[in-house]
């Protein structure tokens, strides 16, 4: 019935081309912590303009982008002069103080897990602030602020700080040790949005990261302790073109992370690193939804035992462990089926099934390392979405990953937000 509303609407004013329509009032309807003067300085649409239905829907698009907003739909009609007209945003607001909570398991029986606690709409300016406290081994935590329209629909900033400490497994001579690995550091992005479709992000990550030895075997070419200060730049660029409907995702997006690492240290010497994810979402019929996302990563082919590229439970493949392998080059698929079993006014219950298959080149090595059934893992699996639709971001999830490649683990992914 609202769709009709606006096509109606939009019909009524199409019929007199020869005459511009006016818009004489924007009104935002149904929200209550998100401020109307917020939605206001984000839309296309201004007081004063011609009535363009281009910008209604990108503004529309838009606002179901944004983490505060489950829904949105506009509504036009006839203000008191002839050819003009008053638009109505309403709103579906979504509950927006959320935790977060990752933990992941496998046969070896690892444990580890990471809890938080964000707020996606601060002030009703959609600024997200948060942090979250990690046990992995070792204890860490992290805070982050996230203002992308704090000075314009084009203009924000970001600003990151965190104290991560793991257990680091390290790779050299056919052999494996294990370190204390901690990273601290700060970070602060610009953030520019040109139009709707495009992203970019740049900034600069100063961080200082510390290396300690604690068990298997050693080398007198490997240091068993090191300290490394390192300055990093920044640039992440994406095109975003998926429309959004509840839990149903469509179309095609593109996130491409290019970072340049300076370093005090010969150990750890100076590297470019990039990558990009190719997504990709389709519906099937009224309840199914196919997604897909392609990571393509390179990084210098320095040959040391620190290499940035790793294969872990939380980042690529569900149920492989924790940081079971590193690489300076990356090729991972995940693609998975999501079906919706259960579909109320407020809650969804979802299956999926999976495969999540990966290659890494070796530190040092060439591309044919991508083909080596030794860098190769696939890990077909099941599991479940439970997704409350008016609380942004709220879907737990369940993964079972069972690897067939040789020398394979299985286990279980629990985490808040899809997979991917």
């Amino acid at each position: 019935m609202r769709f009709l509303t606006s096509i109606l609407c939009l019909l009524f004013f199409s019929f007199s081309l020869a005459q511009e329509n006016t818009v004489v009032d924007v009104k935002v309807q149904g929200n209550k912590k998100l401020k109307s003067s917020f939605v206001k300085k984000i839309a296309l649409v201004k007081v004063g303009a011609v009535l363009d239905s281009v910008q209604l829907e990108e503004d529309i698009k838009l606002l179901k982008r944004l983490p505060s907003i489950a829904h949105a739909y506009y509504q036009v009609f006839p203000a008191n002069k002839p050819n003009e007209y008053n638009v109505f945003y309403n709103i579906e607001e979504n509950f927006t103080i959320i935790p977060q909570a990752n933990v992941y398991t496998t046969n070896d029986d690892e444990f580890a897990f990471r809890v938080g606690l964000y707020e996606y709409n601060l002030f009703g300016q959609n600024i997200t602030f948060g942090g979250f406290y990690q046990d992995d081994i070792f204890s860490s935590y992290g805070i982050n602020l996230r203002a992308p329209y704090l000075f314009s629909r084009k203009w924000g900033l970001a600003l990151n700080f965190q104290d991560l400490t793991t257990q680091e497994p390290v790779f050299f001579n056919n052999t494996t040790a294990d370190y204390r690995y901690n990273n601290t550091s700060m970070e602060a992005l610009a953030l520019f949005q040109p139009n709707f479709n495009n992203r970019f992000e740049f900034g600069v990550n100063y961080f200082s990261e510390d290396y300690q030895y604690l068990r298997g075997a050693t080398s007198t070419n490997v240091p068993q302790d090191l300290v490394v200060k390192k300055v990093l730049y920044k640039l992440i660029y994406e095109f975003n073109n998926i429309n959004y409907y509840y839990q149903y995702l469509e179309g095609f997006q593109s996130v491409f992370n290019f970072q340049y690492v300076t370093s005090t240290s010969e150990a750890l010497p100076e590297f470019l690193i990039g990558w990009n994810d190719f997504l990709y979402f389709k519906r099937v019929g009224e309840k199914g939804n196919w997604a897909n996302r392609l990571r393509l990563g390179l990084a210098s082919n320095d040959d040391s035992p620190f290499a940035p590229f790793s294969v872990d439970n939380n980042l690529n493949i569900r149920g492989v462990g924790n940081t079971i392998d590193r690489g300076t080059g990356v090729i991972v698929l995940n693609t998975e089926y999501r079906h919706t079993f259960v579909d109320k006014d407020w809650f969804v219950l979802q299956g999926n099934a999976f495969v999540d298959a990966g290659s890494w080149r070796n530190p040092g090595g060439d591309f044919g390392d991508f083909g080596d059934s030794q860098n190769l893992r696939i890990y077909p699996g099941i599991g479940l979405r439970f997704i409350h639709k008016k609380i942004f971001n709220a879907t737990f999830r369940i993964d079972y990953g069972y690897g067939i490649t040789p020398d394979a683990t299985n286990g279980f992914v629990f985490g808040i937000g899809q997979y991917f």
